[in-house]
């Protein structure tokens, strides 16, 4: 298994940071995917810098205090632990990534901001297509809190009844800055290229007749998303 929790000696720090009523924000510098639960429940926030750079310590200096409202979302899952992954010689993706995987401590997809958004209800252009035709989402997002901010909505799709294929796939996304209190909608085109999946049969990435799921949201998780259905003829 890979080492992606903080060491004995950093945890215990947090936790007498958190012993003595200190309000702690969490750095975290890392170039990939860290399991963060104890710090999770201790820290008052977590902030992932990644590898900033010569100018990263600015740049979460004007995050940590409100200078700049962050928009930033995970390219990557962020596990509980890594006792949820498989052996670290199985390459199987089953059990990793958003695409097979729905149990994250931070999934991908995901971040917050200093304001919020709600997410309405999608309209379809067209509710069934041909293989070769493309649909699009008009998706309503309201910035319900007290700042101006940018969300990142993304779109998903998974094929109905696939149970070798994913639970879901990424397939468009588009950033749009919301005036607090204020409703843009935001339309995403989804190409018949979206709908491609691998087909057991002729052992190929293609399109095939039936149904499809599109989620849509601001994280990968379930529970963030809404869904509509569409069928390929």
């Amino acid at each position: 298994r890979t080492n992606i929790e903080l060491s004995s000696v950093q945890r215990n720090l947090i936790k007498l940071l958190k012993q003595a009523n200190k309000k702690i924000i969490f750095v975290n510098c890392s170039g990939s995917a860290i399991a963060l639960t104890p710090e999770a429940q201790a820290c008052d926030a977590i902030l992932q810098a990644w590898y900033p750079g010569e100018s990263g310590g600015l740049a979460v200096a004007d995050v940590i205090f409100g200078d700049y409202n962050p928009c930033g979302k995970l390219p990557v899952t962020f596990y509980k632990s890594s006792e949820q992954l498989p052996d670290f010689e199985n390459y199987s993706m089953k059990g990793r990534t958003y695409r097979f995987f729905d149990d994250a401590l931070f999934p991908f997809g995901y971040g917050l901001s200093y304001t919020t958004f709600k997410i309405g209800e999608a309209r379809l252009s067209k509710s069934t297509i041909q293989k070769t035709e493309s649909v699009e989402l008009t998706i309503p997002v309201s910035n319900v809190g007290k700042r101006n901010g940018t969300e990142i909505v993304q779109v998903y799709v998974r094929k109905v009844n696939d149970v070798d294929g994913p639970i879901k796939t990424l397939r468009g996304f588009q950033r749009v800055d919301v005036p607090a209190g204020k409703t843009k909608k935001v339309s995403i085109q989804l190409p018949p290229k979206a709908f491609e999946f691998y087909d057991t049969t002729t052992r190929s990435m293609t399109v095939t007749s039936g149904e499809y799921e599109i989620y849509y949201g601001n994280s990968s998780i379930t529970k963030d998303l809404k869904v509509a259905k569409i069928k390929i003829m």
